[in-house]
C-alpha cells in the first residue's frame, strides 16, 4: 500500500488496523521503528506518509470512504478442527468481509491480498452480498509475489501484476479499475488478468514452485556430503540449463518464511479435498525433504561434538528466516536451536535485528520444554563481543552479510578446542577456517 500511495499520489490509502501499537509504531516520527524491517520501506513511508497514506485504527471510517478496499489480513495454517495442520484459517478473511458489508454504504471493489484457497472470493462474495442492502460488490484476486528482503524493489518492479477477477462486464470494469492503479508505475505487458480461480491458484502454485526447487537442491546436498561432490558445482552445471535456470539452486539449512510451508500445506489439504491424494503426496514430499534437512544439520552437529551436547555453548549466527528482514516465521534456526535445546545444549544467539523477545517467543511456541527452561538454556546476544568467548561451535544460520566479514581467526583463538563451524547458508570460506585451524562444515560439501 506504501508503494501505491508513492506511485499514485492522486490516491489517497488509508492502512488500518485494530492493532493500536502497531499503527502508533507506523506513524512513529522514528522510522527506525517500523514494524517491519526491509530496505528501502522508511524512505517510501517518509515519502508518503500525511500526504495521502494514512495510518489509522478508524476501520469502519476507512471503509466507509472508500471505492477499493484491499484485504491483507493474516491466512495462518489452521490449528484446530478439520483441515488442522495443512488447511488455511479464514476466519480473519470472513470477518473483515463482515465488517465490510455492514459499514459499506456504496459500491465497493473488494482486492484479495492475502494468500487463500481456490474459491475463496466465492465465499466473500456469498458474505458480502447477503447483506440485504443495495450496496454491489466486485471481488478481485490480487495476490503479492514478493521476496522477503527485496518486498519494495519487486514492488518496484514486478516481474508481473497478477488480477483476477468474474468474466461479467462489472468484472471487467473492476478489473480494468484496479488496472489503472499499477499502471501508473507497471507497463501493461506485465499485468496479467485471469479468472478469479486461476489468480487464487497461481499464487500458491508460485510458491510451491519455488519450494520445490530449493527442497530438490536440498535433496541433493546429502548426496553430494556422501559422494564427496560440491552441492555449490552440481547447481552452477544444472543452472546453465536454459530450461532450468540458476534461480532457487542455493542449497541451504532449509527454507522458512510466511509463504512456503504455509501454502504448500494448503495445497496438500486442497488436493486431498478434491481426492487426488497422489498429487497432495507429491507436493507434501517438499515439507518433508525441508523437516529431513534442518534435522540433519542439527544431528551433523551433535555427531561432530563427539555425539552429545550436553552443557556444550554453541552459538547461532541468525535468526530471521532469511537475511535483510526481522520476520522469524518457520526459520530454520527455531528448530535446529529446538533440537539442540532437548539435548541440553546451552545456545547463544544472535541476530542483528531480530528481539530477545521474539527469540524466546518462537521457542516458546512450540511449546517442547517450559518457558523457563528455554530462558535458562538459550542466551540471546544484542551484540557479538564475548559471545565466542569458550564455545565449542559455531553455526551460522542466517546469511546477513556481515558474519561473511568476521575475523575469523579471531573468533577461533576465543573457542575452545578443538572448534567448529557448521554453515547452514554457504557464505563462508570453508578452506581458509580450515587453514586458520577449524572444523568447518559446509552443507553439500564433501
Amino acid at each position: 500500500m506504501s508503494v501505491i500511495a508513492a506511485k499514485c499520489p492522486g490516491i489517497k490509502v488509508h492502512v488500518v488496523d485494530l492493532n493500536a501499537d502497531r499503527i502508533a509504531a507506523w506513524n512513529d516520527d522514528d522510522l527506525d521503528n517500523l514494524p517491519i524491517y526491509e530496505p528501502g520501506l522508511s524512505d517510501i513511508v517518509k515519502e508518503a506518509r500525511g500526504r495521502n497514506l494514512f495510518f489509522s485504527t478508524n476501520v469502519d471510517e476507512a471503509i466507509d470512504e472508500s471505492d477499493m478496499i484491499f484485504i491483507s489480513v493474516n491466512t495462518p495454517t489452521k490449528t484446530y478442527g478439520v483441515g488442522k495442520g495443512m488447511a488455511a484459517d479464514l476466519k480473519y478473511i470472513e470477518l473483515c468481509a463482515r465488517q465490510i458489508a455492514r459499514v459499506a454504504t456504496n459500491d465497493k471493489i473488494i482486492v484479495e491480498k492475502s494468500t487463500l484457497p481456490v474459491r475463496t472470493a466465492e465465499a466473500l462474495q456469498d458474505i458480502l452480498s447477503s447483506t440485504g442492502s443495495d450496496v454491489n460488490f466486485q471481488v478481485l484476486s490480487n495476490p503479492e509475489f514478493l521476496a522477503e528482503g527485496t518486498a519494495v524493489q519487486d514492488l518496484l518492479n514486478p516481474d508481473r501484476v497478477l488480477i483476477g477477477g468474474e468474466r461479467t462486464p462489472e468484472g471487467a470494469a473492476a478489473i480494468q479499475a484496479l488496472h489503472d492503479v499499477y499502471a501508473h508505475w507497471v507497463p501493461s505487458d506485465r499485468i496479467l488478468t485471469t479468472n478469479v480461480w486461476s489468480s487464487e491458484l497461481s499464487k500458491l502454485t508460485a510458491n510451491a514452485f519455488l519450494a520445490q526447487r530449493v527442497s530438490s537442491i536440498n535433496s541433493l546436498s546429502a548426496l553430494c556430503e556422501a559422494t564427496e561432490a560440491d552441492v555449490d558445482e552440481v547447481a552452477r552445471a544444472i543452472g546453465q540449463d536454459s530450461r532450468i535456470g540458476p534461480k532457487f539452486l542455493k542449497s541451504s539449512v532449509g527454507f522458512g518464511g510466511s509463504c512456503f510451508q504455509k501454502d504448500i500445506l494448503n495445497l496438500v489439504y486442497l488436493s486431498k479435498t478434491y481426492g487426488l491424494d497422489e498429487v497432495a503426496e507429491y507436493w507434501h514430499q517438499v515439507i518433508k525433504m525441508n523437516d529431513y534437512q534442518k534435522r540433519r544439520f542439527a544431528e551433523k552437529i551433535i555427531q561432530s561434538l563427539y555425539n552429545t551436547v550436553n552443557g556444550k555453548k554453541i552459538v547461532l549466527l541468525g535468526w530471521a528466516f532469511k537475511k535483510d528482514t526481522n520476520d522469524t516465521r518457520e526459520s530454520a534456526a527455531i528448530y535446529v536451536a529446538d533440537y539442540l535445546l532437548s539435548e541440553q545444549a546451552q545456545v547463544v544467539v544472535y541476530d542483528p535485528k531480530v528481539t530477545s523477545q521474539q527469540i524466546y517467543a518462537d521457542l516458546d511456541y512450540l511449546n517442547t520444554r517450559s518457558e523457563e527452561e528455554n530462558q535458562r538454556l538459550v542466551n540471546v546476544a544484542q551484540t557479538t563481543e564475548d559471545i565466542f568467548k569458550d564455545a565449542h561451535a559455531v553455526a551460522v544460520m542466517t546469511e546477513w552479510d556481515e558474519f561473511r566479514e568476521y575475523d575469523w581467526k579471531q573468533i577461533h583463538e576465543q573457542m575452545l578446542k578443538p572448534s567448529f563451524v557448521f554453515d547452514g547458508r554457504g557464505i563462508l570460506d570453508i578452506q581458509q577456517l580450515e587453514e586458520i585451524g577449524m572444523n568447518a562444515f559446509a552443507i553439500g560439501k564433501g
